[in-house]
């Protein structure tokens, strides 16, 4: 696909619900004792491979209507033996999270997904996880998929400081925990995205955080409740907002409402960044639904300048990276982002990617141990083509860089956009971008 520099981008949109939240509330949902209605999921490959695999550990779930789904669950405890591997294609934060969720009942489970997802890291889960009893029974090379585990019959609870800020990891162990007796506890030194620990509130769960250290927290969680079925409405995804919200800033004039967003203040890292940069960006109508902070935002053409990003703020706005750096091609100076290490974990090596891309633009740019600095001119050259690697942020970023750079931009596969963002194409072009 290959996006094109045109007229400004005007227009109000609503992007796909949250992909965090979409998987935990099909999770918790297993995981209650009744009917738990959930609307605004986001319908795309990954969420859809989590709503089939809470189906083959029990649960009843029926699609209603456009993002409308009801899951009947099974509660904690009550997960059943799978009767096949569980496939969750493309999904990193599906397979580690499920394997928190599995990984406490005494069932045996294959976790497998697409080529993508076989090459990326899960001993960072499991690790956590053998300590409640879990056994890792066959793995591929590394501790990759295929991954067969049996869960203990008897689990018991852990107090886990995690070596690494992930949501993912945390969230495994508290999942985990649910199933263990007695109080599971998670310390960590940074604040990771707190979306199962408002959920588990959210379902009547026992939790208690408290702050820990200069920028971390500790988790205490109680086991064993029995979870109460709990409506969910999955705000917009920030992650998927930021597209439009970067192309709205970079292309001059234009002006572009979003409606409905998270802003979850462990998730609005590229917002505090772009604003930071001088972005033209008004929060409208804040608001709380289902637990979590949510408004509209409108975004306007800007002029942009380079700044320090700081490595604690990683942890909120670690998917959003690749689209920051087309931001930063267009402020004028350099753009230091540090600590991007998690980046080279993710669908792709998202750091060497992102380099790639803004070579193929023309943009200077060094990395430096795990910080990326972007030149920044206030504009691009463009003309290149990007490979994408499988990876849906990679194709995003870089054909929103397309609109506003002196010559096209092409990218070299647009299918695993679906994964995160079924309709970009079509919500773009709503708002006036040149796709082809």
């Amino acid at each position: 696909m290959t996006a094109r520099r045109g007229a400004a981008l005007s227009g109000t949109v609503t992007v796909p619900g949250d992909k965090s939240i979409s998987h935990r509330a099909l999770m918790f949902g297993l995981l209650a004792v009744g009917e738990t209605r959930i609307t605004g999921l986001l319908e795309g490959e990954d969420v859809i491979n989590t709503a089939k695999v809470c189906r083959a550990l029990g649960a009843t779930v029926e699609r209603l209507g456009p993002g409308e789904w009801l899951v009947r669950g099974v509660g904690v405890g009550g997960l059943k033996q799978p009767a096949e591997p569980l496939d969750f294609g493309n999904s990193g934060t599906g397979c580690r999270l499920m394997m928190g969720v599995v990984g406490a009942h005494p069932i045996r489970a294959t976790f497998d997904g697409d080529a993508s997802l076989r090459k990326r890291p899960m001993r960072r889960a499991l690790d956590p996880l053998e300590l409640f009893g879990l056994t890792v029974v066959a793995q591929g090379e590394g501790g990759r998929l295929p991954i067969t585990v049996e869960g203990p019959k008897d689990a018991v609870p852990v107090v886990y400081e995690s070596p690494v800020a992930s949501a993912q990891v945390k969230s495994a162990v508290l999942l985990a925990g649910l199933n263990a007796p007695g109080i599971t506890t998670v310390v960590e030194t940074e604040a990771t995205r707190d979306h199962t620990e408002r959920m588990l509130v959210h379902f009547g769960a026992d939790v208690t955080v408290t702050p820990h250290g200069a920028h971390g927290r500790r988790i205490d969680l109680v086991g064993q409740p029995e979870l109460k079925p709990a409506p969910v409405i999955v705000p917009a995804d920030p992650s998927s907002a930021a597209f439009p919200l970067v192309a709205a800033a970079i292309v001059p004039g234009s002006d572009v409402t979003i409606s409905g967003v998270m802003m979850n203040p462990l998730r609005t890292g590229l917002l505090a960044t772009l604003i930071e940069m001088g972005a033209a960006i008004e929060v409208l109508n804040p608001r709380v639904e289902s637990g979590e902070d949510v408004a509209d935002l409108r975004v306007r053409g800007s002029h942009l300048s380079g700044v320090d990003v700081p490595a604690h703020r990683a942890p909120s706005m670690i998917d959003e990276y690749p689209v920051l750096a087309v931001a930063a091609a267009f402020a004028a100076g350099p753009t230091r982002m540090r600590g991007l290490h998690e980046l080279r974990v993710k669908e792709s090596d998202r750091l060497a990617a992102v380099a790639a891309g803004l070579a193929a633009a023309g943009v200077a740019h060094t990395i430096e141990g795990d910080d990326l600095i972007v030149a920044g001119d206030g504009r691009a050259p463009g003309g290149g083509t990007v490979e994408t690697h499988m990876d849906h942020r990679i194709a995003m970023s870089f054909l929103v860089m397309g609109l506003a750079t002196a010559e096209p931009m092409t990218v070299d596969d647009t299918g695993f956009i679906a994964t995160s963002f079924p309709d970009f194409t079509g919500l773009m072009r709503g708002l006036g971008a040149d796709l082809s």
